[in-house]
């Protein structure tokens, strides 16, 4: 499951940098929001990862 999230970590990252430089401030507020997905995701693995 933890593979999965940062998967998804990965394309919302992606996605950002594609739509931001890409499709510049066209796209507007829904770039942003796939930041703060990505961010939430990263922060979510961080929060409940495995401890060595």
């Amino acid at each position: 499951m933890g593979d999965i999230i940062w998967l998804v970590v990965v394309l919302l990252i992606l996605g950002w940098l594609v739509g931001y430089f890409g499709f510049g401030e066209a796209v507007g507020s829904l770039i942003h929001i796939l930041l703060v997905l990505a961010v939430i995701g990263i922060l979510y693995r961080l929060a409940t990862g495995r401890k060595p």
